[in-house]
């Protein structure tokens, strides 16, 4: 025994000297280059100045510093219901507080404006979530049939989820609901159940038309049904962002010179929209090679879940893949026409470090729950956990 404590002692010194132990670096290189293409995406012409450019440097580089740090604690707190209460509700804190502290941007108060920098505090709700979440499945995995978890789940979720719309965030809302559904799924749900879900959810977005939508939402939406009524108006920037990606044709035009981007006729490049740039500068070729490196992010998050020693580990890291996922397919599918406008940005690519921050925080947070974290006895069989994945 005093052979093998000292083993296991030795053992946990070297997992602390280095930060680099436990690191999935397949899985960082790809969200780093993620972030090196959308950063040469949004380099404006040479008459511009490089203000987003030099700031989001910046970010990249604390992203990736809160990547490694994030990936070293231990994260057995986390299995105490009062430090996960907590963090819900901070983040539920934060989302009130914006309408009381926060800055308008473009008819949005979703932000703190700090000076140097602005703190959007739906990007962490969204990461507070998937902890939540899986917190509340990992001990009711069996029980989850029982249609009071799906219940209580739900009201976790929509509480962030009504503070986030009335921002209004239309699509960090679908974010942050997504993130609910996927976990649920994956935690098992009946199909009456999940039948049940989808028609309160056709009655709510009925109410929510009616009701909840505010003009110009209604605008987005009817123009992304009839996306030529209004070119000059409400479909302009969806029509903008399809013209970028189709001139982009095989190849691209070049890195800086696509004419949609840097001529101003797309707006928000560097955000809601750099995918229609970043496809109009690198073509079909370059939007391949995108789509391969956010698969290999999200197939390694799930690999390293599906890992992972204990339900809570698998379920936040099913948390993150969804995350990651639901943001890709809203913003990709905004820019291409097949969904309405929505102003969401994409993980990684996008300009901002409120989301940059979140995300590699997220996938630091992976690998830290990966390699630290012990099965109890308390942790039920994953085996149909796993085989959802």
């Amino acid at each position: 025994m005093a052979i093998f404590g000292t083993v296991m002692g030795s053992t946990a010194g070297r997992r602390t000297a280095s930060i680099f132990y436990g690191i999935d670096w397949y899985l960082f290189l790809a969200a780093l280059i993620i972030s090196i293409l959308g950063l040469l995406t949004m380099r404006p012409a040479a008459s511009e100045p490089l203000a987003f450019f030099d700031r989001q440097m910046f970010w990249i580089a604390i992203s990736c510093a809160v990547f490694f740090l994030v990936s070293l604690p231990e994260y057995n707190f986390l299995r105490r219901s009062r430090v996960v209460v907590a963090l819900y509700c901070v983040a539920l804190a934060l989302l009130a507080a914006v309408f009381v502290f926060g800055t308008v941007v473009k008819g949005a108060q979703n932000r703190f404006d700090l000076g140097f920098f602005a703190v959007q505090p739906s990007d962490p709700a969204k990461l507070i979530l998937a902890i939540v979440l899986a917190k509340y499945f990992a001990r009711r995995h069996v029980a989850i049939g029982h249609i009071r978890h799906i219940l209580v789940s739900g009201i976790y979720a929509f509480l962030l989820c009504v503070l986030v719309f009335l921002q209004p965030d239309f699509g960090g809302a679908i974010i942050i609901a997504s993130i609910w559904l996927g976990m649920v799924l994956v935690a098992g749900i009946s199909w009456r159940h999940l039948a049940t879900l989808i028609i309160t959810g056709l009655l709510c977005v009925g109410a929510l038309w009616q009701y909840g939508l505010a003009d110009y939402q209604k605008e987005r939406v009817l123009s992304f049904i009839h996306p030529l009524a209004d070119i000059q108006g409400a479909g302009y920037n969806a029509y903008q962002a399809t013209v970028a990606v189709g001139s982009g044709e095989w190849i691209g035009k070049g890195i800086g010179y696509g004419s949609q981007s840097k001529l101003r006729f797309l707006p928000e490049y560097q955000t809601d929209f750099i995918f229609a740039a970043y496809a109009e500068e690198w073509g079909f070729v370059g939007v391949i090679l995108l789509f391969g490196l956010y698969a290999v992010v999200i197939v390694r998050v799930l690999a390293n879940a599906a890992r992972a020693p204990d339900n809570f580990a698998t379920l936040f890291g099913v948390g993150v893949a969804v995350m990651f996922t639901s943001n890709f397919l809203v913003h990709v599918g905004m820019n291409i026409g097949l969904l309405p406008v929505t102003g969401t940005t994409i993980p990684f690519m996008s300009y901002g470090g409120s989301h940059l921050v979140t995300e590699f925080a997220a996938l630091g947070m992976v690998m830290g729950l990966g390699k630290w974290m012990k099965p109890t006895s308390a942790v039920v069989d994953k085996t149909e956990l796993v085989a959802r994945l």
